[in-house]
């Protein structure tokens, strides 16, 4: 953790720290911010692959000078044989969350990872894919460590996964659960990350390699065929963004929940709360999450299906209203539905002020757990998230996004600083981003202190059902109590638990100075050069 500001030619972070390594080797060979999140991004579908792959979706925040960010969405679309009859006709009336029926969206990332190549090389970057891919590769070929949070959620979850096509054998060793410290090989994905590094990362859509994923897709019994993979294409968006007291904010728009991250800080700000850790605090940042929270469950989804504009609720008359229905003493009734999510976030940047801020997924922990033969991708089971209802911008048709909790952040100060931040964990990605955010930008708190302080999660995360405020243990008892009093349906959990999910932060000064932070909950670093 590099927390006190030091000068630096650039620094990533990541939920581990090999792929933090990658990255840094990077930026040591004179890359810049985009290339090392390129490596890191590479990286972590190897040593972390519980929490993504390159067989799920990805959206990045790119930022030069700046100046605000180029939004890349590299979000895969559902399969054209993805219809309501599809799965009717096998008397189902939810889409499964497991298996190869729930694999049933297009893997987009490494579209983003092609658009980003073009656009890193429109600011100058030279290393090629081959290059970037070299570190990932050697620990696929070589060996990495299984982690605990690995160890933990292949045992917890393996009832779920073990008759998914090729789970066994790539995540258990020798029909065994893996234990924390073994040593893992991926030699397939290994392989496939040498030939995208050689051939580029739209032959997975359109070249040999996309020939043979579809032949495997089909072999599972996935509905994505090849002609889903040729029709996909990243796209280069908007970000969205609002203004609060101390910076601008970006985030990421539709189909994601990036305008539930922004809302929230928005709206919290207009509370005027004046100290950190207190109940106001707590109470205040939770019920802004619900009033954000019900905007998002209520308009989001493929933006092009959207009746309402996700700009409109980040202007002042709505989120002033927003802020006006929030009691100071007293908690809005809830659950409300919510939804899971397993994702990496990853960033960096760089001295001559490229910011990159990038998440990527396959929604649940080991997605739909269907491992392709050949290539050794997991695919993701994103679009278990469809509805098989008739209309709404969430509902199940062929070509169609699903709804995506996946959100990148990033600040630009009025003081000149730049940050990037995130965090994984489904529902509790703009929770945590908000609690990092708040702490540091708004109340001082130093940018290690903010990660690793106590965090709260409202709603349900990593298939957990309960939909309660959840707390870490750390809170001081007199504002759990207060919270409760308030009619806050209270559950405490341990320490530093990973059900917070993990966040990091890598911030920019204006007069060159880094600072950077990652979280004691996950098995990452933050590093610089």
């Amino acid at each position: 953790m590099l927390n006190t500001p030091r000068a630096l030619r650039g620094m990533v972070t990541s939920p581990h720290h090999l792929a933090s390594e990658a990255g840094l080797r990077v930026l040591r060979e004179g890359g810049n911010a985009v290339e090392a999140t390129l490596a890191m991004a590479a990286s972590l579908p190897v040593v972390y692959p519980h929490m993504n792959s390159i067989g799920g979706d990805g959206f990045w925040l790119i930022s030069k000078d700046g100046k605000a960010p180029i939004a890349v969405d590299a979000c895969g679309a559902s399969a054209k044989a993805a219809t309501i009859d599809f799965y009717k006709g096998k008397g189902l009336n939810a889409i499964p969350s497991r298996g190869p029926l729930s694999a049933n969206t297009v893997a987009g990332t490494l579209s983003g990872w092609a658009e980003v190549v073009a656009i890193n090389k429109e600011m100058g970057g030279k290393l090629p894919m081959s290059r970037l891919v070299e570190d990932a590769v050697w620990s696929a070929e070589n060996g990495f460590a299984v982690t605990a949070t690995q160890e933990e959620l292949t045992r917890t979850k393996f009832a779920e996964l073990r008759d998914s096509p090729g789970f066994i054998d790539t995540f258990c060793l020798n029909g065994k659960l893996p234990k924390e410290g073994q040593l893992m090989k991926m030699p397939r994905l290994g392989a496939t990350l040498k030939r995208i590094g050689k051939d580029g990362a739209m032959d997975f859509y359109t070249g040999n390699l996309a020939k043979e994923i579809a032949a495997d897709l089909k072999k599972c019994g996935s509905p994505v065929a090849l002609e889903d993979l040729a029709a996909h294409k990243a796209q280069r968006r908007e970000a969205l963004s609002v203004k609060v007291k101390q910076a601008t904010l970006y985030n990421f728009p539709p189909p994601t929940q990036g305008l539930a991250s922004l809302m929230i800080l928005a709206i919290f700000e207009r509370l005027n709360v004046k100290e950190a850790e207190t109940f106001a605090y707590l109470h205040g940042i939770v019920e802004a999450t619900k009033q954000a929270f019900l905007v998002r469950d209520r308009i989001v989804g493929d933006h092009t299906l959207m009746e309402e504009k996700a700009e409109r609720f980040l202007e002042s008359d709505i989120l002033d209203e927003l802020a006006s229905r929030i009691s100071p003493a007293k908690a809005l009734a809830w659950p409300y539905p919510a939804n899971p999510g397993d994702t990496v976030w990853l960033g960096a940047i760089d001295k001559n002020g490229i910011a990159v801020s990038f998440i990527q997924s396959i929604y649940f922990e080991f997605g739909s757990g269907c491992v392709l033969e050949n290539s050794g991708i997991v695919w993701q089971n994103r679009g278990s998230s469809f509805l098989l209802q008739d209309d709404g911008p969430r509902a199940l048709r062929p070509g169609r996004k699903p709804f995506h909790t996946l959100n990148p952040a990033m600040a630009m100060f009025d003081d000149g600083r730049r940050m990037v931040y995130g965090n994984m964990g489904g529902e509790g990605q703009p929770q945590s981003q908000s609690a990092v955010f708040s702490r540091y930008a708004m109340y001082g708190q130093g940018l290690q202190a903010a990660i690793t302080a106590p965090r709260w999660l409202l709603g349900k995360t990593w298939g957990d059902a309960t939909v309660t405020l959840k707390l870490e243990s750390r809170f001081d008892p007199n504002v759990v109590q207060a919270m409760r009093d308030a009619g806050h349906d209270i559950e405490m959990l341990e320490d530093f638990t990973s059900t917070m999910g993990h966040a990091g932060a890598v911030v920019r000064h204006a007069d060159g100075m880094f600072e950077g932070a990652n979280d004691p909950r996950s098995d990452g670093a933050a590093m610089g050069f």
